[in-house]
């Protein structure tokens, strides 16, 4: 993952999900929590891993890497705050939303993170409510 290619894993999930017959809706709240978890893996993270797991009840997104971790999840889910290096803000990126917006269309987020080993996010969109 790089700038470069930016996007386009969250591009691929939404394409898999509407191929295999989710509806737009649940697709499209999908593809913004893996755009945004890959924007996170890519800015804060070094790279790391992105996966979709399909169910008929949800759709669940991993998103996995060996950064510096998350000091205070707390702050971090505060909209606007960021730590994204000041050549990322110059591209119009990092301006702290990225967790807040998978907050704000998962249905369920857990993140597990320790400082200097990495964090681990789960996000999970039931097929069953709609945002």
């Amino acid at each position: 993952m790089n700038f470069k290619t930016a996007g386009s894993a969250a591009m691929r999930i939404k394409r898999l999900l509407l191929d295999v017959g989710y509806e737009p809706q649940l697709a499209r709240r999908a593809a913004i929590i893996a755009y945004e978890l890959e924007m996170n893996l890519i800015i804060h993270g070094g790279g790391g891993q992105l996966a979709v797991k399909l169910s008929p009840d949800f759709i669940e997104i991993y998103a996995g890497d060996q950064g510096p971790g998350i000091p205070d999840v707390e702050l971090a889910m505060q909209e606007g705050y960021s730590t994204a290096p000041p050549q990322v803000r110059e591209m119009g990126l990092g301006a702290g939303m990225g967790l807040p917006n998978v907050k704000h269309w998962a249905d369920v987020l857990k993140i597990d993170t320790k400082v200097d080993e990495g964090t681990r996010l789960r996000a999970i969109v039931y097929c069953t409510q709609s945002k």
